[in-house]
């Protein structure tokens, strides 16, 4: 007899895909789904794809109006093909594109259940306005979904790439019941970016898998370098003295396909007890955060704002 769910170690296997771009939708659908086979050959139970994978997040030194061409909908042949080997694969699939929108393209994830389902989807809301995303349409929302795996069913929500920068993106996220957040991400992971994903999880109890370009892409501007990684969030645990890491994979600059186990068993009953996230917030305090107001001019330029 199965044991109560409760009772049961639930362990999802998170296949971050560090792909290199192979200069279109159609060349990167087949790299994507091959990608994919492999990782489910490893036993993965989700695998997650770099930022705007259909074409490679190659928006710098060309044209924005070419680039901004090679927008795909969500009923295109290379998302189709993603939600076909999620449901082949019997596995969930964070697809990443440059989606067509209007009145102008997002920054898209869409993630497909092992059915092959479309489970959530999620447009970048703190887009890049200091380069070539400035011409997207931003997201207006942080949506989190009940995600059915193998392994159980787990709350997943997302960021993309600078909305990591902002605090509020994975405070919201745990707020609205995230277990785990997706990140795909388009430049370099240097000590003090990986050093803000780690806060970002400790603070919030929650684990977070990011996954970058690697190395060698020199149309990828900034340059990336690789290092995807998986945080579970869980800092404080009976059997470990003081803190412990709560880095569970950080891969190399390479291409490769990296697989990390993420012990949602272990996280949950670290939620149970711990006090990060919400257990002593004092939201009557932080209604600033939510007003528009003026600081130093040497602190920001103009940009969207609401």
């Amino acid at each position: 007899m199965d044991k109560p769910e409760q009772n049961r170690k639930l362990t999802l296997r998170v296949a971050l895909l560090q792909l290199a771009s192979e200069g279109s939708a159609e060349k990167n659908a087949e790299k994507a789904v091959n990608a994919c086979r492999s990782a489910k050959e490893q036993g993965a139970d989700i695998a997650l794809l770099p930022e705007m994978y259909s074409m490679g997040y190659d928006l710098y030194a060309r044209p924005e109006e070419d680039w901004l061409a090679e927008a795909v909908s969500k009923d295109s042949p290379y998302v189709k093909a993603l939600s076909d080997a999620a449901r082949e694969l019997g596995m969930a699939v964070g697809a990443t594109l440059l989606e067509a929108y209007d009145p102008t393209p997002r920054n898209t994830l869409l993630l497909f259940d092992r059915h092959g389902r479309e489970v959530l989807s999620y447009s970048k809301v703190h887009t890049c306005d200091f380069g070539p995303e400035r011409r997207l349409t931003p997201g207006n929302a942080f949506p989190v979904c009940a995600l059915d795996t193998a392994a159980g069913s787990v709350n997943v929500g997302a960021m993309i790439c600078y909305d990591r920068e902002f605090p509020e993106s994975a405070w919201i996220l745990m707020l609205h019941g995230a277990e785990l957040i997706l990140v795909p991400n388009a430049c370099p992971m240097e000590q003090n970016r990986l050093a803000q994903l780690r806060g970002r999880a400790y603070e919030n109890m929650t684990a977070i898998a990011t996954c970058n370009y690697p190395d060698g892409e020199p149309k990828r501007a900034p340059d990336c370098n690789g290092h995807s990684t998986l945080f579970d969030g869980v800092a404080y645990f009976e059997g470990f003295p003081g803190s412990r890491d709560t880095c569970v994979l950080e891969a190399d600059g390479g291409e490769g396909i990296f697989v990390g186990a993420l012990d949602l068993s272990m996280l949950r009953t670290y939620r149970a007890k711990e006090n990060q996230a919400d257990t002593f917030r004092r939201p009557a305090l932080y209604r600033k955060l939510a007003e528009e107001h003026e600081i130093s001019p040497e602190f920001r330029r103009p940009g969207r704002r609401g």
